[in-house]
């Protein structure tokens, strides 16, 4: 019989966690790496009869993840956030798929709730997930905040999706988005060697935006799908920023008509995209072929 082990790694999450420790009871451990919680995290997850690993908040947040899974017993793990939940009958495909000798890890689907809805498109929507592997087998390499796991072996793909209660308020995606993921992301760039291009303070949010919202369908997803492209633009913009802040703020003239210029190539883009798009929804061809010919347009 294989047995399951769930590893959390969290940090002042006594909103949430119980929501997710109550989704949890079919699992045969529970692990709850507490990051320096200054609240009732770590009370919550032992009142679910959670093993609860204390250990220093670190801003690289996989590295106590590595940590849960090495104090894990069961023969296999499930990676989790405090605020993910796993449905009853997500609960039920991992217990039958971990029989399963050939594969060493599984993706999962995951819903994202974003300001209370469901966010079907874009990059939110199947947002798989690489979570539960064999023990040993698998764990985060640490180089960069937005990873996945890595596991030596074959993986397969679970077909129920675990539910994540994600952004809630715009504050939390600012206040996450300032004090984590952009530090981490700037990290990231200035030890590849980026150097500061004046464009890409335009270019950044842009291709991220026309990626978000016209290429991946964030569009479809009416004002939340708006919403969150420019969010996601705004996030490029602060890399940019905070990259910019690296070099000690360099100055450089940019007379009116270069910055002109890049702002034209910028509509461009967008508008293919947004051709790009048209078609992708067009339903008569005369429709289709007229945005084609737009399109082609669009970049001259």
């Amino acid at each position: 019989m294989e047995t399951v082990s769930v590893v959390l790694s969290v940090r002042n999450e006594e909103l949430k966690i119980e929501r997710t420790l109550s989704s949890l009871g079919w699992a045969d451990e529970i692990i709850v790496v507490d990051n320096g919680s200054t609240d009732k995290t770590a009370d919550i997850a032992r009142q679910y009869g959670a093993k609860v690993i204390r250990s220093n908040n670190n801003l690289m947040l996989n590295v106590n993840k590595n940590l849960g899974f090495g104090k894990a017993k069961n023969d296999w793990v499930l990676s989790l956030d405090g605020d993910e939940v796993i449905p009853p009958e997500l609960a039920c495909e991992i217990k039958k798929s971990v029989h399963n000798s050939q594969v060493i890890g599984y993706w999962i689907p995951r819903k994202n709730i974003l300001f209370g809805k469901w966010i079907q498109h874009g990059l939110w929507w199947p947002d798989k997930q690489l979570r539960l592997f064999k023990r040993g087998m698998g764990e985060f390499p640490c180089k960069h905040v937005h990873e996945y796991l890595v596991v030596d072996g074959p993986t397969a793909e679970l077909t129920v999706p675990m539910v994540h209660y994600n952004y809630e308020t715009v504050s939390q995606f600012i206040r996450k988005m300032d004090e984590i993921y952009t530090e981490n992301e700037v990290a990231s760039h200035v030890a590849a060697g980026y150097r500061v291009v004046w464009y890409d303070a335009i270019r950044f949010p842009m291709s991220d935006f026309v990626k978000t919202y016209f290429a991946q369908g964030g569009h479809k997803d009416g004002l939340h799908g708006l919403i969150l492209s420019m969010l996601q633009a705004f996030y490029s913009f602060i890399v940019f920023a905070k990259l910019w802040e690296q070099e000690k703020f360099i100055e450089r003239e940019l007379p009116v008509e270069v910055v002109e210029k890049e702002l034209v190539r910028a509509h461009r883009e967008v508008r293919y995209w947004m051709l790009s798009a048209k078609i992708n929804e067009a339903r008569r061809i005369t429709k289709i072929i007229w945005f084609k010919i737009l399109r082609r347009f669009s970049t001259i």
